[in-house]
C-alpha cells in the first residue's frame, strides 16, 4: 500500500536538494518557526513535518490542487485525521516495544522477532481497516485512494491468511532437503516444510531406519543441526523481516502525512479564532502574478495571539515590488506576509487572507537586515554582501527574492548604486523580487523611469504622525519621517 495525502501517485514528493543555509535564512527572516509551532500545538513531530514541508514548495500546479483538496478534508474532518495520526504513532511505536525483546541477528531469532512484530502490527492494521469503513465519503481524491487501497487489500480474508501463516511460523518444526557430496557436506539445501512445534511425544513419529537421533550429549552434531536450521530459516526470516518493515514504513509515512494535515487544521483553527480570514489561494504557473486581499503576517498573528493589520496588494505583471515609506509602518511586516504567503500557497495550504492569486516560484530566498552581531568577525556591509553573493550563486530564473532594508550598513550613494545594481540584474535574470528600502535615491530614482514592471507600495501615515500599520499604493517620498520616531522616543 501506498500514502498519496500530500501528493499524487508518480508525483515527487518533493525537491532533490537538501536543505541548506538559504533555509535556514527563510525560518528566521519569515518567523516560520512561530508558524509551525502553532501548527504543532506542542508536537515536536508535526513541528519538525510542517517545517520541512513549507520548506519544500511546490511547483506543479496539480500537484499543489491535489495537496488543497486534501487540506480542505483535514480542516473539514479534523477528528479523522486526528484518528488516523494517532493509530499511525501506535503502529510506528510498536517496533520499539516488539525489538527490545529480541537482539540475536541469528534467522531463527529475526524470525521470532518478525512474527511478534507481525501479530503486534496487526491492531493498528485491524484500525485502519476500521477507520476506512468509516471515513468513505471524504471527497478529496487523496484520502479517496488511502480508503480505496486500504479496503482493497486489508479484508478479513487478508487477516485470517496472515494469522494461518503466523501461527505456522511460530517455534516451527523445520523439514530441510539437500543432497549430500562426497565428503558428507551438504549442498542444495531446501527448505520444504514449516509447522508448528508438537510438543507432545504422542504426535511424532516413530522413528524407522532413515531416522539419525542426535544424543543430548553430542553437542558437535547438535550444533551442525542447529546451523542447518538457521540456514533453512534464513531466506523465510527475512522475507518476513521485509514485509514487516514494509508495514511499519507504510505506518510512518501515513503518520508523516497526517501530522502535516493535522498542524494545517490547527493553525486555521487559531487564525479563526483571532477573528482573520483564511482562504485557499488561486496558484498560476512561473509568471508575474501576485494579488492579495486582507493579507496577514500568519507568524506575527501567531507570536502575539491578536489579531494583525491586514493589506491588499495588486502586483500582477510586476517584476519588482518596490515598499517605501515612514519607519515602523508595516512594511516588514508585509514583506513577512507576502512570503509565508507564498510558502504556505506551495504547501497546498490556505494562507492567511481574505484571497490570494500568485505565481509559483521555483524558490524562495531571503536577504533581511540583522542586527548588530557582535560575533561578526568582517565589517556589517562585508556580512551583507557575502549573504548576498551566496543567495545570487543559488538562484534561478523562476525564484522569488524578498529583500528587507539590504545595505542598511553604508552611506545611502553606495547603498544605492548596490540595490539598483542587484535589483536590475534580478530582474534581467528573470527573478521577482520584493523589497523594503529606506534607500530614498535608490528609489526616488526607480520610480523616475516610470517601468511598468515596478509597483510601488508606501507604509501609510496619518496626519498626526500615527503608524496605521496599512501598506498602499503609492511612490517614495523624499522622507522617512525620521523625526517622528525621534519625537515618540525623546519627545515630551
Amino acid at each position: 500500500m501506498k500514502v498519496h495525502l500530500l501528493t499524487p501517485a508518480g508525483a515527487d514528493p518533493a525537491p532533490a536538494r537538501d536543505l541548506d543555509q538559504g533555509d535556514a535564512d527563510l525560518v528566521r527572516d519569515l518567523g516560520l518557526d512561530d508558524v509551525v509551532t502553532a501548527m504543532a500545538g506542542g508536537d515536536a513531530l508535526i513541528r519538525d513535518v510542517a517545517l520541512d514541508v513549507l520548506l519544500r514548495p511546490l511547483t506543479d500546479l496539480d500537484a499543489i490542487r491535489w495537496r488543497q483538496d486534501v487540506v480542505r478534508d483535514a480542516l473539514d474532518a479534523p477528528a479523522a485525521v486526528a484518528e488516523l495520526y494517532r493509530l499511525a504513532t501506535d503502529a510506528v511505536g510498536t517496533e520499539s516495544r516488539v525489538r527490545g525483546w529480541w537482539i540475536s541477528n541469528e534467522p531463527s531469532s529475526v524470525l521470532g522477532r518478525s512474527v511478534a512484530l507481525m501479530r503486534a502490527l496487526l491492531g493498528p492494521l485491524r484500525d485502519l481497516r476500521s477507520w476506512a469503513d468509516g471515513h468513505g465519503t471524504l471527497p478529496s481524491a487523496g484520502m479517496r485512494d488511502l480508503v480505496a487501497e486500504v479496503t482493497a487489500n486489508l479484508t478479513e480474508e487478508w487477516f485470517r491468511e496472515v494469522e494461518a501463516h503466523l501461527r505456522r511460523l511460530s517455534n516451527p518444526d523445520v523439514v530441510l532437503t539437500l543432497r549430500l557430496g562426497p565428503t558428507g557436506t551438504g549442498s542444495g539445501h531446501v527448505l520444504a516444510s514449516m509447522e508448528p512445534a508438537r510438543r507432545s511425544w504422542l504426535g511424532r513419529s516413530r522413528p524407522d531406519e532413515s531416522t539419525i537421533l542426535v544424543p543430548e550429549s553430542d553437542t558437535a552434531a547438535s550444533q551442525a543441526l542447529t546451523e542447518l536450521r538457521e540456514r533453512g530459516l534464513r531466506l523465510v526470516a527475512n522475507a518476513l523481516a521485509q514485509s514487516a518493515e514494509q508495514v511499519l514504513a507504510f505506518f510512518g509515512q501515513l503518520r508523516r502525512e497526517a501530522a502535516f494535515l493535522l498542524g494545517c487544521a490547527t493553525l486555521e483553527q487559531r487564525l479563526r479564532d483571532l477573528g482573520l480570514a483564511v482562504s485557499f489561494p488561486e496558484a498560476h504557473p512561473v509568471g508575474r502574478e501576485l494579488a492579495a486581499t486582507a493579507v496577514v503576517d500568519v507568524g506575527l498573528a501567531m507570536r502575539t495571539g491578536r489579531p494583525v493589520v491586514a493589506n491588499d496588494l495588486v502586483a500582477d505583471g510586476a517584476a519588482a515590488v518596490v515598499v517605501t515609506g515612514a519607519n515602523q509602518g508595516g512594511k516588514s511586516t508585509l514583506l513577512r506576509a507576502v512570503g509565508l504567503a507564498q510558502l504556505m500557497a506551495q504547501a497546498g495550504m490556505f494562507v492567511g487572507a481574505a484571497s490570494l492569486r500568485t505565481a509559483v516560484a521555483t524558490r524562495l530566498h531571503s536577504h533581511f537586515r540583522r542586527e548588530e552581531d557582535d560575533a561578526l568577525e568582517s565589517g556589517k556591509l562585508r556580512e551583507e554582501l557575502l549573504r548576498m553573493s551566496a543567495i545570487v550563486d543559488r538562484v534561478s530564473a523562476g525564484d522569488l527574492v524578498l529583500s528587507n532594508e539590504s545595505f542598511a550598513s553604508t552611506n545611502e550613494r553606495e547603498a544605492s548604486r548596490i540595490a539598483r545594481q542587484l535589483l536590475d540584474g534580478l530582474v534581467e535574470g528573470g527573478l521577482r523580487v520584493a523589497m523594503v528600502t529606506h534607500l530614498t535615491e535608490f528609489s526616488r530614482d526607480l520610480a523616475a523611469e516610470g517601468r511598468p514592471d515596478v509597483v510601488f507600495l508606501r507604509a501609510e501615515r496619518a496626519a498626526d504622525g500615527a503608524r496605521t500599520f496599512r501598506v498602499v499604493p503609492g511612490g517614495p517620498l523624499p522622507t522617512g519621517f525620521g523625526a517622528d520616531l525621534w519625537e515618540r522616543v525623546l519627545g515630551g
